[in-house]
């Protein structure tokens, strides 16, 4: 029984999980919400790997039970077999005693460990299964905020000049914001864009419209934001809305771009809260 257990064991945290998570997956593709969790550039690989992994689960279960632990050496029988008549002969001889072979306590801990690995790996798999799928909260988005913009635009600063700006989102803007030699290049330029709110620490009078930046997956998350002059933007707004910012491009008396907005609207938060 023992071993019937170990083997239902195995085979749930090997091929179970991964039908589980596969499953999961297409579920998410299939109602257009896999973007909450990966950049929609990837889905057909995520997709491809989520039906080869299912199929192959599937496919495992011709197997009977146990034949995960047999390696098809048939000679290794016929080696314990003498090895367990020699021992019987040697327990047997005349002021002998059967050799006492405890199991080692590493042995002991590994099934331990084992165990709560299962139980971990299961308990987050089922929660993948049951529970809504949700978008990363405003505070991780400030948590993680450095000041700097995202990595992905910095790249292609020098072509920003002759881009067309009306596709910008806020990450592009904040990479042009925190990297532009000639800002005023960019006054009065309009601009519609969408994000969550979060205060800015140097300017009482300006909110600071952010957006999340995916390159390929939520784990590369990075915050991007721009600043929004409007004084009274507390009584309006609150840390953590979403709202859509329709304003002009201009600098302030340093030189610095930021937003000086004609119409802030509070919003819900989008069915694709990211940026790519």
């Amino acid at each position: 029984m023992t071993d019937r257990w170990g083997s239902v064991g195995t085979r749930w945290l090997g091929v179970g999980l991964a039908a589980v998570l596969a499953v999961v997956t297409l579920g998410l593709a299939v109602t257009d919400r896999l973007a909450l969790y990966i950049n929609p550039d990837q889905t057909w690989f995520a997709v491809g790997m989520a039906v080869l992994a299912l199929i192959g689960a599937v496919a495992s279960f011709v197997l009977p039970l146990g034949a995960e632990g047999d390696h098809g050496h048939d000679h290794g029988h016929a080696a314990d077999h003498a090895h367990g008549a020699r021992a019987e002969e040697e327990s047997a001889a005349p002021g002998r005693s059967a050799p006492h072979s405890p199991r080692p306590a590493a042995f002991s801990l590994s099934r331990a460990a084992t165990a709560t690995g299962g139980v971990l790996a299961s308990a987050v798999a089922v929660a993948a299964l049951v529970l809504p799928p949700a978008s990363l909260s405003v505070d991780l988005a400030m948590a993680r905020d450095t000041g700097t913009a995202p990595l992905f635009a910095g790249a292609d600063q020098v072509l920003l000049a002759a881009a067309d700006t009306s596709e910008f989102g806020v990450g592009d803007w904040a990479s042009v914001f925190s990297s532009a030699t000639s800002p005023d290049a960019y006054e009065g330029t309009h601009v519609t864009l969408t994000g969550f709110v979060t205060p800015d620490e140097g300017n009482a009078e300006a909110l600071r419209l952010g957006r999340l930046v995916i390159t390929h997956c939520v784990i590369d998350a990075q915050p991007a934001s721009v600043p929004v002059v409007s004084p009274d933007w507390r009584d309006a707004v609150e840390v953590g809305g979403w709202i859509q910012v329709d304003g002009i491009v201009t600098t302030d008396a340093s030189g610095a771009l930021l937003i000086e907005p004609r119409e802030i609207s509070s919003i819900p938060e989008p069915s694709d809260p990211y940026e790519y």
